[in-house]
């Protein structure tokens, strides 16, 4: 028997690493699109930032479908499948709970609407409220189901797309030895597209400088106003979520929530340059299992928390909809915020997938308490960019967060996996090496 020395990889310059590049690449953009807002709103600077999001979008399908069907054909008993999907689920309806709860009292501590010159514009709106007047929770479950299999790829819709995974891997888990080679296969799809995956991620910083650019020319601080007081406070809302909420849930886990942070640095910043948690969701199932959650989890967790596990689009919902009634002057009694907490929880499932849902839940859950209400979500037509960036960063942060508890609660984490990673802090840019590896 022979001594193998496993060597710890060079480290690499630091202009080389993807996070600073991207770090750059935003600070680059805020400035040309301050100084320079007519160029920074030409199409073509748009296009960057558009289609590096598009190249993401390309691949999220197929990796969700391997990574959910190798992770259930790969398993022994289909009752961990439901366990893991009924815990998850359970976890996500109490983290939103928090995070819809954190927004009420914050609104009402702060009252950011009060005293507010705006004036609602209710032309504005009209194509949300026609959106709201078309979605119910119906429509929500039966569009969870593909018109065809060909159609879920198609639209890349993550729970068409997952719901067909699942039962692809059930069959297949069900074939047991005569389906190895298919479930070779898929393991080796799945290598191939994080191989494609961090190809893509060599065009982030020219997608993340063309994206903040066009959003500081086309929403720059002149768009702020009055609003820059209730976007520093969701700004900051946020953060104490993710500090105190989910830092105690880190904690009661086993691990430091300011590691995990450290660790998922790079899609925090794609995320922001971006304004899209979608940028990230690859490279976040890549590290999921690389810190150690077992592959049915991060299969089934990650991919559903896009949709049930909005943290930042909840606090958006409930601070927001104070916001509005406190500059409109309307006195939302204690049960009429109850109220609004309960039917934001289901409206912000149900919109999940509709061009332009954060306003279309907005006006969902304003037109069953409060219908005078609507018109003054015109007000946050001119903020929605830089709020979106933030409920983005949120809701990745959450769902990472949520694969290793769901991971922990299973007794399907790897500790050592867990704290080796965690203090070493691994960059995306080594997504192709640890793929390669696998």
């Amino acid at each position: 028997m022979t001594n193998t020395t496993i060597l710890a990889p060079a480290k690499q310059p630091w202009y080389k690493l993807l996070y600073a590049q991207v770090l750059i690449a935003i600070v680059l953009g805020v400035i040309v699109g301050w100084l320079f807002p007519t160029f920074a709103q030409n199409e073509w600077i748009k296009a960057l930032g558009d289609g590096f999001v598009k190249l993401i979008r390309m691949a999220i399908a197929p990796i969700i479908f391997c990574t959910v069907v190798s992770g259930i054909a790969h398993i022994k008993a289909a009752a961990q499948v439901g366990r893991v999907a009924i815990k998850a689920l359970v976890y996500f309806e109490v983290m939103s709970t928090f995070a819809l709860i954190i927004g009420l009292l914050v609104a009402n501590l702060a009252h950011p609407g009060e005293g507010f010159p705006g004036k609602p514009d209710a032309a504005a709106i009209a194509t949300y409220q026609n959106a709201a007047k078309t979605t119910h929770s119906i429509d929500f479950v039966m569009n969870i189901i593909p018109d065809s299999v060909v159609g879920a790829f198609a639209k890349g819709d993550v729970l068409e797309v997952l719901l067909f995974s699942i039962l692809f891997g059930f069959a297949l888990m069900a074939l047991g030895d005569r389906g190895k080679t298919v479930r070779d296969l898929i393991d080796d799809v799945a290598h191939a597209m994080f191989g494609v995956i961090a190809i893509i991620l060599k065009a982030a910083p020219i997608g993340a400088f063309g994206a903040m650019a066009f959003t500081i020319g086309r929403y720059g601080p002149s768009a702020l106003g009055n609003l820059a007081y209730l976007i520093a406070l969701f700004y900051l809302t946020c953060a104490l979520f993710v500090i105190i909420v989910l830092g105690a849930v880190g904690k009661i886990a086993g691990f430091s929530i300011f590691k995990f942070l450290n660790y998922i640095k790079a899609e925090l910043l794609i995320v922001l340059g971006a304004s899209s948690s979608e940028a990230a969701l690859p490279q976040l199932l890549e590290k999921m299992e690389r810190l150690g959650c077992s592959k049915p989890v991060v299969g089934l967790v990650v991919p559903t928390g896009y949709s049930f596990n909005l943290d930042g689009t909840n606090i958006y919902m409930t601070l927001s909809t104070l916001f509005i009634a406190q500059a409109m002057g309307v006195d939302l009694s204690l049960w009429e915020q109850l109220v609004i907490l309960a039917v934001a929880m289901l409206s912000s499932k149900g919109a999940s997938g509709i061009t332009g849902a954060g306003f279309t839940t907005l006006v969902i859950t304003l037109s069953s308490v409060r219908p005078e209400l609507v018109v003054g979500v015109s007000m946050l037509l001119g903020i929605d960019k830089f709020m979106s960036e933030c409920r983005a960063i949120t809701n990745i942060i959450g769902n990472g967060v949520a694969c290793i508890v769901v991971s922990w609660w299973e007794g399907e984490l790897d500790r050592t996996k867990l704290n080796a990673e965690l203090d070493r802090g691994a960059d995306a840019s080594n997504l192709q090496a640890a793929v390669a590896t696998g």
